[in-house]
């Protein structure tokens, strides 16, 4: 297992596969990825996980983190996203931040992530903002 930095079309491919494959790979494109840290999460060379990072002065959200359907359960993303919080710590991040699928707040909560009173629904999905602050 290696963890490294990824560039945003290797992200997409993965987010297109496992967040929307129903839709054009277009959907699962963020206006500002060219901005974002892209990490990849591999198995025997493979991604199998990927998460973006998006730093703004000092406050980091990170965005579309997915890990193929049959590689989930294995702790790969949790590898990956506490390796993500490590690395915002070390550039100095405050508060880190995502828009988590309601249903998936435990899984954030185990990282020290604590849900704030904003709820949205976007495409039939709820999502909750949290967050950590990191001093």
């Amino acid at each position: 297992m290696d963890i490294r930095r990824i560039n945003k079309e290797m992200a997409w491919e993965l987010r297109h596969v496992v967040m929307w494959p129903d839709k054009d790979v277009d959907y699962v494109k963020l206006q500002d990825d060219d901005e974002g840290i892209h990490y990849g999460l591999f198995s025997n060379e493979r991604v199998v996980s990927v998460i973006s990072l998006f730093v703004d002065g000092d406050e980091a959200q990170f965005r579309k983190f997915a890990t193929l359907r049959h590689e989930q359960g294995k702790g790969y993303g949790s590898k990956l996203l506490q390796y993500v919080l490590d690395e915002a710590q070390s550039m100095g991040i405050e508060r880190i931040w995502c828009n988590a699928r309601k249903n998936k707040a435990p899984f954030y909560a185990k990282f020290g992530l604590a849900q704030t009173p904003s709820i949205f629904s976007k495409g039939g999905i709820e999502y909750v903002i949290m967050e950590k602050l990191m001093k």
